[in-house]
């Protein structure tokens, strides 16, 4: 039994493992198991709760169940607020919750109260797991925790997770891809960031690490780089991007990032969108489901750089966030240079909203030509 415990104390660790395992649970539509010091309770994630599940939960419960909401879907339930919260459920009302997790019109109906630890690790653990942050949590005793047969995470491990997501960041695979516009190019595969996903470093000629290389964080869009959605300019950025670094001496990298929705993940993406056709802005669409403005984090993006051996980028990008994260990384950025898509009927609100509610520096005039000057 030792020598298993060596391994699974290995460079990850059994507690990072326990967090992974934990993630894949959560993402299946199942519930797992929190340790914070004493205190122990099943979590599950919202939006697969249902009614067989919650009749479960409830004989476990006996009225001791809470439902953990974080501050964005609590101002927009009415409330003046920074931090999450919890809300009692004497009874495992899955209309009342649903009501209080997802509905546009909903307000709120009972006091809100702060979060214990074992709240604030549930909700982090919901976000990793990309699905809803909202999340039901069960209270139990430290026997029925020892007898559920859940898969159980420690709390300090669940926050201390994203950190560690970029320290194990590896190369696990290389090749060459030739492009369209650019037929010398590689992709080199990394492992990591949060939930050991695939990231994709796109090597494009043959850069100089040894000077300032051409560089540029994507974000992977399924519906604008792959089938070429109107409602964002990401294809254009993206195609636009690796021609420019195939035409460039120097060539570039382009770092193309599994951060789908800004970080929230696909069916989040797509539950924002829904919300956006009913009149919602971006932003106030992912407000409504209870994130922030931006998930995303690009710290591991700037690992990613390191171990390819470069040191000083000029960054191709709109996002003043993503110039201050490689600085804080490590990085010496010599210069920014934009890189803009074409507005449309469809995507000049999204633009317009980038620009003035997260500060992307988009053209000004660009807009205005569109009406967008007018949002």
């Amino acid at each position: 039994m030792s020598d298993i415990k060596n391994i699974l104390d290995g460079e990850r660790g059994a507690s990072q493992i326990a967090v992974d395992r934990v993630i894949s649970e959560l993402r299946s539509g199942r519930p797992a198991l929190i340790h914070a010091g004493r205190s122990h309770a099943i979590v599950m994630g919202v939006e697969s709760l249902d009614a067989r599940l919650a009749i479960r939960l409830a004989g476990v419960a006996r009225g001791r169940a809470r439902l953990v909401l974080p501050a964005p879907r609590l101002r927009r339930l009415g409330l003046e607020r920074t931090e999450p919260g919890v809300l009692a459920l004497p009874s495992i009302d899955l209309a009342r919750i649903n009501e209080m997790a997802l509905e546009t019109g909903a307000r709120i109906d009972a006091p809100v109260s702060a979060l214990s630890p074992i709240d604030r690790a549930a909700l982090e653990v919901v976000r990793l797991s990309l699905i809803l942050p909202a999340v039901l949590v069960v209270p139990v005793t430290a026997k029925a925790a020892a007898e559920c047969g859940l898969l159980v995470a420690e709390s300090a491990a669940i926050f201390e997770y994203r950190g560690r997501s970029v320290v194990d960041m590896a190369l696990v695979g290389r090749g060459p891809v030739p492009l369209e516009c650019a037929p010398e190019t590689e992709f080199v595969i990394f492992r990591g960031g949060e939930g050991l996903r695939d990231q994709v470093a796109i090597v494009i000629g043959k850069p100089d690490m040894s000077k300032p290389v051409t560089v540029r964080l994507h974000s992977a869009c399924l519906t604008g780089d792959l089938f070429g959605s109107l409602k964002c300019d990401c294809g254009d950025q993206l195609r636009d991007t690796v021609q420019f670094m195939a035409q460039n001496e120097g060539g570039g990298i382009l770092l193309y990032l599994d951060h789908e929705g800004r970080g929230n993940g696909l069916s989040n993406k797509m539950r924002a969108y829904k919300l956006q056709s009913q009149g919602f802005d971006t932003y106030d669409a992912d407000e409504v489901l209870g994130f922030d403005h931006d998930q995303r984090g690009f710290d591991f993006a700037a690992e990613m750089l390191k171990q390819l051996g470069v040191s000083s980028v000029r960054v191709m990008t709109n996002n003043p966030v993503k110039i201050a994260a490689l600085r804080t990384s490590g990085l010496d950025v010599v210069s920014d240079e934009r890189i803009l898509g074409r507005a449309n009927d469809h995507n000049v609100r999204y633009l317009a909203t980038k620009r003035d509610r997260a500060g992307h520096l988009i053209d000004v005039d660009n807009l205005t030509q569109y009406g967008a000057g007018k949002d």
